[in-house]
């Protein structure tokens, strides 16, 4: 299609900023909401698929089956509709990137990554599944991550609704490297389907490559079908062998064998991070953290417990309760020499050596408490994210969450504050307290109904809700004018709540049944249960009267309720009046017939007057006589009898048969 200019006021509401993404069926612009003022992704269907039923079905069931799925990782859908001779849909605008690109620039990610990243891939899935949508074309270029590893499942171009049958029967969907091995059989698709392709993606992260490639796509499709996938453990031996065996479960070739379910997957995951994490080196290092501060402490002097009591003289000898060392006595002139210095030096080296005893302590438990600090690490922002996607961020970074509600004009659920904050550098485990918002009060939903689809759109913007316009037949209102809101008119709402506002697309449409063949009377009785005007023509033919014999509009056509079908009734077989024809000759008597609608058969017969011979000198029925259209007249032509006599016979003539 002809890109969609930048400035571009698409449907009123949503000015182009620049073109994001082109893709097969439809191209994805970076848009800004001029009503709501928010950046939004606009996706816009080729011009060329616009006139395709089936591709504007795909479209619009997109919307339908991704608006439906309010969930912390799946984008959101806001709204949807017609613009230029095509449609779009407006979503939510992802600051992130595919995880393909992610995989290309960093190779296999570490397995506590790849667990992350796969737990809330199975999370959207799951989720989608408990609401009766299958995505089917799961795969990373559809899985958009952050810079904090929070993900988003986009693209349900072609989800559907498990109870329905849209898609072709047989037609291989999604794309081929994730394809599960009953799409590409064209087989019955069930959300185990959708849990082989997270199988193929989580062997993607954690190996940097696909499990199946190959020179054309029948060709990949074929090896999902019929081959084992490469062992993980070949590929990458410090995987963990119990998460290489999910792998290897989620890829089996028949989903009985697959997990049941998106929620026993995520459950797989988390125990196998929580192995992975009891396993770290952090933990593992405990004892040995634990060992260098003993050590440490014993080094620098720290006294055992089991020490004898006293004080340690300077040469080395313990004194007991101050009694002098053998073999020296207290001479008087001793003891008064010096003015007491002895003393002195003993007490001296007695605090000497406490003052090194408490320093060795100091230390010692300096040096442990340094070890066994706990790791101090950034909080993330979590700020404008959602309570369930916030508590995630701050888990994955090692830290526990406590909210506390406040009233805010922020969405109901969204965090608006955070202790500590951003960047702030706490000890990993610690508590970080979340505000979130309570929502900015409640609003009654106006009424709308018999609106103009505009102002009723702004009425319910003016309120502080959001809306999503969809388009339902209404015998009450006339095109274009609002029908009914869902929740309804008057209910208590939280400001900011998405109001589904359905506009009529006119009177309700009936198909037209078959009556071809009915009597009039139950023609016309069925065709006025369905509120359809009947108008009766009557034309004769071989069925018989009052026999319905043909209809206009034929069976099957979609028509307004008020609208008129035209029957045409048997009047039975045309009747005619034989024409005189004795006395003429054979061929304008053929033609004479004909143009009434009769059939001729001539029988010749031998007369004996010349003017007779090649005349029709008798005829049955005779002239006059009333028939139905297409009885065959007997003419008995004159032949002049010759020397031998002949017999009277009937002589059929070439194509005598056909009036």
């Amino acid at each position: 299609m002809t890109e969609v200019l930048g400035n571009t006021l698409v449907d009123g509401r949503y000015r182009v900023i620049e073109r994001i993404g082109v893709g097969g069926m439809a191209d994805v612009y970076r848009a800004e909401d001029v009503q709501l003022g928010r950046d939004v992704a606009l996706k816009v269907l080729h011009r060329r698929f616009a006139q395709d039923a089936e591709f504007v079905e795909r479209f619009r069931r997109e919307a339908r089956a991704a608006a439906a799925l309010v969930h912390p990782n799946v984008v959101t859908i806001f709204n949807r509709g017609e613009y230029d001779g095509t449609y779009y849909i407006a979503m939510e605008y992802l600051r992130g990137r595919p995880l393909k690109e992610l995989i290309a620039e960093r190779g296999p990610l570490p397995e506590e990554q790849a667990i992350a990243i796969a737990v809330q891939i199975a999370r959207a899935a799951g989720f989608a599944h408990e609401h009766g949508v299958i995505h089917r074309d799961l795969k990373s270029q559809n899985v958009i991550v952050d810079d904090e590893l929070g993900v988003k499942v986009t693209d349900f171009g072609i989800a559907r609704a498990g109870p329905s049958d849209i898609t072709e029967t047989g037609s291989i969907m999604g794309t081929a490297q994730y394809l599960s091995p009953e799409q590409a059989q064209g087989l019955a698709v069930t959300p185990r389907s959708d849990l082989y392709s997270i199988g193929v993606i989580l062997f993607e992260m954690l190996t940097g490559r696909l499990p199946f490639s190959g020179e054309s796509a029948v060709a990949v499709a074929l090896k999902h079908i019929s081959e084992r996938p490469p062992a993980i453990g070949e590929l990458r031996p410090d995987v963990s062998p119990r998460l290489a065996a999910l792998v290897e479960r989620l890829l089996a070739k028949d989903p009985a064998e697959r997990p049941a379910s998106a929620a026993e997957v995520v459950r797989e995951l988390e125990a196998i991070r929580l192995e992975l994490g009891k396993g770290s080196d952090a933990t593992s290092a405990m004892p040995a953290i634990a060992a260098a501060a003993l050590s440490g402490a014993a080094a620098a002097g720290a006294a055992p417990t089991g020490a004898p009591q006293g004080v340690a003289d300077p040469d080395g000898s313990p004194v007991a309760g101050g009694a002098a060392p053998p073999g020296h006595e207290a001479h008087g002139h001793n003891a008064g020499d010096g003015d007491g210095r002895q003393p002195r030096r003993r007490l001296g080296a007695w605090l000497v050596g406490l003052l090194v005893v408490v320093l060795a302590g100091v230390l010692g438990w300096l040096a442990a408490s340094a070890l066994l600090a706990p790791e101090r690490v950034p909080v993330p922002r979590v700020v404008g994210k959602q309570l369930f996607e916030a508590r995630q961020t701050l888990e994955r970074a090692g830290f526990a969450a406590r909210e506390v509600r406040v009233r805010s004009e922020r969405p109901a659920g969204e965090v608006v504050d955070q202790d500590p904050n951003p960047g702030v550098r706490a000890e990993r485990g610690s508590t970080v307290t979340l505000e979130v918002s309570e929502g900015p009060g409640e609003v009654r939903i106006p009424s709308v109904a018999g609106l103009p689809r505009g102002v009723a759109i702004e009425q319910l913007n003016d309120a502080g809700l959001k809306v999503m316009v969809d388009a339902i037949p209404s015998n009450r209102y006339r095109e274009g004018l609002a029908v009914r809101t869902v929740p309804a008119e008057g209910t208590l709402v939280e400001r900011g709540t998405r109001v589904r506002l359905f506009v009529s697309s006119g009177p309700r449409r009936v198909t037209v049944p078959e009556v071809v063949g009915l009597t009039q009377d139950a023609a016309e009785a069925e065709l006025q249960r369905r509120g359809l005007e009947v108008r009766v023509r009557d034309r004769p033919s071989e069925e018989r009267e009052g026999t319905v014999i043909d209809q206009d509009p034929a069976a099957g056509s979609e028509l307004k309720r008020g609208d008129t079908v035209t029957i045409v009734v048997s009047t039975g077989p045309e009747r005619v009046t034989v024409p005189n024809v004795v006395g003429s000759l054979l061929d304008e008597a053929r033609a004479s017939l004909r143009a009434a609608g009769l059939k001729v058969t001539v029988r010749r017969g031998e007369v004996s007057d010349a003017t007779d011979d090649g005349r029709v000198v008798d005829q049955s029925p005779s002239a006059g006589v009333e028939v139905e259209r297409g009885t065959d007249v007997v003419l008995f032509v004159g032949k002049l009898a010759s020397g031998v006599g002949g017999s009277d016979s009937a002589l059929p003539e070439p194509g005598a048969q056909q009036p």
